[in-house]
């Protein structure tokens, strides 16, 4: 049955280096606009949410890059990169107003996405280095999480990472279902976008409905 998707039309003229380059600027505009978000919510000007919008897109996928040994870096390399994250910081910082109460559901919408795309870019990234599956999900992990430590430590936040809300877990389920269906012979490119929208929708659906892992307490008698 999956050897139908593998003949489809669609596959057929599936280009997967413009799909992966496709994800990896969706989640580059995603973080910087997080980032953007927040920087400006936080009263910073303008070369301040420009450095928040920085570090947030690039931040992650640097720590995976030096860890893999994987140079130069991206961004580097491609002026791409922070041609985008310019471009789109300071497009967004005109039409966000910091005191905006929309600001907390922004921010988490944005990060979402940048959650969905940068943990498939860490995941091909790696395992096309020959990293074993959880070494790739770990990286697929860290590619979105760092940058977001930075950007809420910067901002005087605790990271959303550290808080009772479900973040990681999307990741590693969506991250692992690309693998499942990778080994099933799923044409790439449905393999790839069957693990962002997983990762979205899981994720969406924790923040609408409040799912939180329970605390670990001991209560000594």
């Amino acid at each position: 049955m999956f050897n139908h998707a593998i003949n489809s039309p669609i596959a057929a003229t599936y280009d997967p280096t413009t799909l992966i380059y496709i994800f990896d600027m969706i989640g580059i505009v995603a973080c910087s606009i997080s980032g953007t978000i927040l920087a400006k919510h936080k009263n910073f000007d303008v070369l301040g949410c420009l450095l928040v919008a920085m570090v947030t897109a690039i931040g992650g996928g640097t720590v995976r890059d030096v860890m893999l040994d994987r140079h130069p870096l991206f961004w580097m390399v491609d002026m791409s990169y922070l041609l985008v994250i310019t471009v789109s910081s300071l497009a967004f910082q005109m039409f966000i107003h910091p005191d905006s109460r929309h600001v907390d559901r922004w921010l988490k919408l944005f990060d979402t996405l940048g959650l969905s795309a940068f943990t498939l870019i860490g995941i091909k990234v790696a395992s096309g280095m020959g990293a074993n599956i959880p070494v790739s999900l770990l990286l697929g992990v860290i590619t979105i999480i760092v940058g977001g430590i930075i950007r809420d430590m910067i901002c005087h936040e605790i990271p959303l990472v550290l808080q009772h809300e479900i973040y990681i877990t999307p990741a590693l389920i969506g991250g692992s279902l690309y693998f499942v269906l990778s080994h099933l012979d799923v044409a790439p490119w449905l393999s790839e976008v069957a693990c962002m929208l997983t990762i979205f929708i899981l994720r969406m659906l924790a923040i609408r409905y409040a799912w939180r892992f329970p605390d670990i307490e001991l209560y000594a008698k």
